[in-house]
C-alpha cells in the first residue's frame, strides 16, 4: 500500500472489479475515450490484464481510495507497459470517478506515482492524453512532465499528446 496526504494506492483485488467495471463503463468518464465506455467483456479482460501486471511486475495500477473512507474506491491508476506504437514504456494511467473530480486527487496521485515509478529505479516515464482532455493536460504538466510528441493510437481519431517526465 502506498499513501499521500488524501490518498490510499493500494493493490486491486478480485472483488473490485465491480467498482473498476461502473467507474469505466460510466459515459462521464470516457468523454475524450475514443473507445466510449467499456462494455462488461472489455472491461473483464482489462481488469485482469491488470491483475496479470501486479503478478508479472509487482507493481501496477492501484485501486485509489480517500483516506477518510478507505473502502469507498474512487479510481483506479498508476504504472505500467504499455505499447507505444511498437516499443513498450513505462506508462501513467488513471481514471476517476466524476464525484471525485475537481478536488486535485489526480495530481496528488500522478506526483506520487512518479515518485514511486523513480524509486523503484525507472529513469522515464510516459502519459498518453487526448488533446481534448485539457483536465488531464494540465494534471501531467503540473506532475512536471513534458509533452515531447504525438502518438497514433486510435486510427481514424486525432493523435493524442505523448508525455515523458524523466528522473
Amino acid at each position: 500500500m502506498v499513501a499521500t496526504e488524501r490518498l490510499i494506492l493500494r493493490k486491486p483485488a478480485k472483488e473490485d472489479f465491480e467498482r473498476f467495471f461502473e467507474i469505466n463503463h460510466d459515459p462521464e468518464t470516457n468523454i475524450h475515450n475514443p473507445s466510449g465506455p467499456m462494455s462488461f467483456e472489455k472491461a473483464e479482460n482489462t481488469f485482469t490484464k491488470m491483475l496479470d501486471h501486479w503478478d508479472i511486475h509487482h507493481f501496477g495500477s492501484w485501486a485509489i481510495a480517500e483516506k477518510e473512507s478507505p473502502e469507498n474506491i474512487i479510481g483506479f491508476g498508476g504504472l505500467s507497459y504499455k505499447l507505444y506504437g511498437d516499443k513498450e514504456k513505462l506508462n501513467l494511467g488513471y481514471r476517476f470517478a466524476s464525484q471525485a473530480w475537481g478536488k486535485g486527487y489526480a495530481t496528488e496521485f500522478t506526483k506520487k506515482a512518479i515518485d514511486f515509478g523513480f524509486k523503484e529505479n525507472n529513469e522515464e516515464i510516459f502519459a498518453i492524453v487526448r488533446p481534448t482532455n485539457i483536465a488531464s493536460v494540465k494534471v501531467l504538466e503540473k506532475a512536471g512532465m513534458i509533452k515531447i510528441g504525438t502518438l497514433n493510437d486510435v486510427p481514424g481519431q486525432p493523435e493524442s499528446l505523448v508525455y515523458r517526465i524523466q528522473k
